[in-house]
């Protein structure tokens, strides 16, 4: 995917001129930007979620590519990805209708959720999602009720392999103590398998896992497909029926730091191959089509927020430098220990750095973007910081934390920006408050 000469998190469009400090992605001026736009702002590259979609689809050939919605998604992001020819994995009512507006074709939908209304599974069958998971027994009799009688909708069965893998606990999803998916250990698996086997209104595709968050090796999938495989095996030996499909999840990782390593699409595609077809050969079985959701891996690179400082100050041993965002607009660091990467933008800063805290505007002690960032010596209120990788899981869980309105989200490519999602507004806040007296 190449690397721009800002460093491996940001954009491959990203280009920096040390002498005035002026960043740029996609031939936009990031502080240009901030001023049309105001602060904080999303900036998200168009042509890196483009290429990092292609990467994948060129790796994946014969596999079904869906991007996993929970990232981040908006009406373009939909149309980039119809264009591009993935699939798209959806989670809630309105995820569904966002992508059924924006004209996404509902045969490539795939429906997730480990506790999914009935108004969201009544809304699937009525418009024919391509996929509905199920991730708990109760489901199966829901579904089967409101499907009508000489229809079929295809499901798949989440399973729980056994694996851990993620960076941090509370994104670990493969294991026995949380709460997605049913155990192969504990046979909750096969015998929900049964259940929608015995079900002819229900079409069965295959298996669906989802090992974790943020997974920068290929092992941990590696590692879960023998025991996938040898489900599916045990489905045919004691039913008949060889399942067509495999679904392995997302949770491919990305760098948030120049240090850190990624996912790279074509490493896993040639690793999973590989060791898929060796489990079939082992088994009897041929050789299922492979599913993969990446989500954070093709827009988290593409992201790019900016704050404005709006104080520095020293307190005890630390020096404090307080920005107009924070853990509304960007929660992971609070959630899961995340250390974004952050740098002076909009002009030159004193060669001297000094190991700072930023923090957020938001009334809570844990509102820390960067704990320990290396910032000039100079730095002051009104400047510019920017921290890249910011195009997942920030603003698709942000919220309104001390009535505190959400930032744009901006669109650039070939040095043109266009807004995708406009700043909230404190009058759109205070519009649901409907205690007139």
């Amino acid at each position: 995917m190449g690397r721009s000469d800002c460093g491996s998190p940001w954009p491959t469009s990203a280009r920096q001129a040390p002498a005035c400090g002026q960043v740029t992605v996609a031939g936009v001026d990031l502080a240009e930007a901030a001023e049309r736009f105001g602060t904080p702002v999303y900036v998200l590259d168009e042509g890196e979620f483009r290429d990092r979609a292609r990467a994948y689809r060129d790796a994946l050939p014969h596999a079904d590519v869906a991007y996993a919605a929970k990232a981040f998604l908006s009406r373009a992001v939909v149309r980039w990805l119809r264009e591009e020819g993935l699939h798209l994995d959806v989670c809630s009512r309105a995820e569904l209708e966002l992508a059924v507006i924006a004209g996404f074709p509902v045969e490539r939908l795939i429906l997730h959720g480990n506790a999914k209304s009935p108004e969201e599974l009544r809304e699937a069958v009525r418009l024919g999602v391509g996929r509905i998971v199920i991730d708990n027994t109760a489901e199966i009799a829901r579904l089967v009720a409101l499907v009508p009688r000489h229809d079929r909708q295809s499901v798949m069965v989440r399973v729980v392999p056994g694996v851990a893998a993620g960076a941090h606990r509370a994104i670990r999803t493969g294991t026995e103590d949380q709460k997605f998916g049913l155990s192969i250990d504990h046979g909750d698996a096969e015998d929900a398998l049964e259940r929608v086997l015995a079900q002819p209104r229900l079409h069965l595709l295959g298996l669906h896992c989802h090992l974790g968050s943020q997974i920068t090796s290929v092992r941990p999938f590696l590692a879960a497909i023998p025991r996938l495989v040898a489900l599916m095996a045990r489905i045919r030996d004691r039913h008949g029926v060889v399942l067509p499909e495999l679904d392995l999840g997302g949770g491919h990782g990305i760098a948030y730091h120049g240090d850190e390593p990624a996912l790279e699409p074509r490493e896993f595609a040639d690793d999973v191959a590989r060791h898929l077809h060796r489990a079939c050969v082992e088994h009897g079985l041929s050789v299922p089509k492979l599913v993969v959701e990446p989500g954070r891996a093709l827009v988290g690179p593409a992201g790019v927020a900016v704050y404005r400082v709006l104080a520095v100050k020293r307190t005890g041993s630390r020096v404090f430098v307080a920005v107009d965002g924070g853990m509304s607009d960007n929660p992971r660091p609070a959630l899961y220990g995340a250390r974004p990467d952050i740098r002076l933008i909009g002009r030159r800063g004193a060669a001297a750095t000094r190991r700072v805290t930023v923090v957020g505007r938001f009334c809570e002690a844990g509102d820390v973007l960067v704990p320990d960032a290396e910032l000039p010596t100079d730095v002051r209120p009104g400047d510019l910081l920017a921290t890249p990788a910011a195009g997942a899981y920030q603003m698709s869980m942000s919220s309104t934390y001390n009535l505190v309105p959400r930032p744009p989200v901006v669109a650039v490519r070939g040095g043109q920006a266009r807004v995708l999602l406009r700043r909230e507004t404190v009058a759109d806040l205070l519009a649901r408050d409907l205690d007139a007296n």
